[in-house]
């Protein structure tokens, strides 16, 4: 009876913290740490500096109205490779995932070019980050390589 108390006990806390935006690493995700909407305020994890030249990866966020409500948005990428297949293993060069932010808070990790928002509203900012396979923000220098998009 107390091995059923305690897993159920375990459960329903784990339950909760996540419902606050609590990570197993114990790091809250649910406030941005200098009140500001901007991913790269945000972004706290390691960085991966690459080289400002041909090979740097870049992000374009489009936003699609979708005909059942709501909006959709669309990555397009350049030397850039979504590989879930490669999640939590080495960096490679020119792959990896992305973060989706709305309003500043992290909102989901994306494997792929297309995401449905959540409910959004006018004037809400959803940004989204691109990470190497060791989730590292990916960066040119300090600067994160993020591109948002504005709820009309």
């Amino acid at each position: 009876m107390l091995l059923i108390g305690t897993v159920f006990g375990g459960l329903a806390g784990f339950l909760l913290a996540a419902g606050y935006g609590v990570t197993l690493d114990g790091h809250d995700h649910s406030t941005d740490h200098d009140q500001t909407t901007s991913v790269s305020a945000h972004i706290h994890d390691d960085i991966l500096p690459l080289a400002d030249d041909e090979t740097t990866p870049t992000i374009n966020v489009v936003l699609h109205a979708d005909p059942a409500g709501g909006w959709n948005i669309e990555l397009r990428t350049t030397n850039f490779r979504f590989s879930p297949e490669h999640v939590s293993q080495a960096h490679q060069d020119g792959e990896g995932h992305a973060h989706a932010y709305l309003n500043g808070r992290k909102i989901a990790r994306l494997y792929g070019h297309w995401m449905q928002l959540p409910a959004v509203k006018s004037g809400d900012v959803v940004a989204v980050g691109l990470y190497s396979n060791d989730h590292k923000a990916l960066s040119v220098g300090q600067k994160a390589i993020v591109a948002s998009v504005s709820i009309p």
